[in-house]
């Protein structure tokens, strides 16, 4: 590969969200600090939504390593659970003891114990779902049974969703109404404009171990924003593809031209037609001049 060759230890461009690479985009700062607030605060739902790719599981991630020592985490990285699966996998992750026949009766008053404990060692319980919005509606209404569970003063367990912007069209359902009411916190993650991408791209070179000049220059960057949009995990194909570009043939830094094959190269980039641009501009003119031609003709009927 091409470790060597750019003088760097591991691979800087790879899909798996490692924590050790987070660059601290406004966007990933802002979504830690409303989650923590949330999380403080005793909230009941939090959510947080983002587009593929838009580094959901990295935060989901951050926050499980940096969450203070008295949270208790309950973590489903997938959820494509019925309700009966989900209780089950809660209780695994807090150690709850099930009977293989157990009804959501019984799981109640275990799970209930369990967090009552909890809380009376001073510890707060904080389940955390990853990829949300694959919930079934049946599972979605079980969360929100869990956050009955309450003290006089405080959420006995406090729920944190992570998901695609289909959560919300999931949320949006006149069933989910009750659910929908009690996420006071949501954050939406937006992509990165093209000067947080050029440094996103250093920081992950210098995180693998890079010492040298700019490897992908600000043209070439700009290159690299119009295909991936600012998407981080497709800066991360594309950079990961133009490097190998550059290594094939010998270059210190990559060109344009190894950016433009691995957009190429990668399907998952829908590039714009060339002058699609003109299409924003041509439509309100043709609009324009229609309307002043409807008066004009409405006009002289008129008269």
């Amino acid at each position: 590969m091409y470790l060597y060759h750019f003088g760097i230890t591991e691979l800087p461009f790879t899909l798996t969200p490692n924590t050790s690479y987070f660059y601290g985009l406004p966007t990933h700062n802002q979504a830690l600090q409303v989650l923590n607030t949330a999380l403080q605060s005793g909230e009941g739902f939090i959510k947080v939504t983002g587009e593929v790719g838009t580094g959901k599981t990295l935060i989901c991630r951050k926050l499980l390593n940096e969450l203070p020592d008295h949270f208790v985490t309950a973590y489903i990285p997938n959820p494509y659970l019925n309700p009966e699966e989900l209780r089950r996998a809660v209780a695994t992750e807090l150690s709850v003891e099930l009977s293989e026949r157990a009804d959501q009766q019984e799981f109640t008053q275990r799970i209930q114990k369990k967090l009552i404990d909890i809380h009376r060692g001073g510890n707060s319980v904080v389940l955390i779902i990853d990829e949300a919005q694959a919930l079934p509606l049946e599972s979605l209404e079980v969360m929100r049974l869990f956050t009955n569970l309450e003290t006089e003063s405080r959420k006995l367990l406090q729920v944190v969703l992570f998901g695609q912007p289909e959560l919300d069209e999931k949320l949006s359902r006149s069933e989910l109404r009750q659910l929908r009411q009690r996420i006071t916190f949501s954050y939406s993650l937006d992509k990165m404009d093209k000067d947080q991408l050029y440094h996103y791209v250093k920081h992950r070179l210098k995180i693998a171990g890079y010492r040298g000049g700019d490897v992908f220059s600000r043209r070439v960057c700009s290159e690299l924003y119009r295909a991936s949009e600012g998407t981080p995990r497709m800066v991360n194909v594309l950079c990961h593809k133009a490097l190998m570009l550059a290594y094939g043939e010998g270059k210190n830094h990559v060109l344009k031209k190894h950016m433009q094959l691995a957009i190429k190269d990668t399907d998952a980039c829908k590039q714009r037609p060339k002058f699609q641009w003109l299409w924003y501009v041509a439509v309100p003119v043709l609009i324009g001049v229609a309307t002043v031609a409807w008066h004009f003709v409405n006009g002289a009927g008129l008269s």
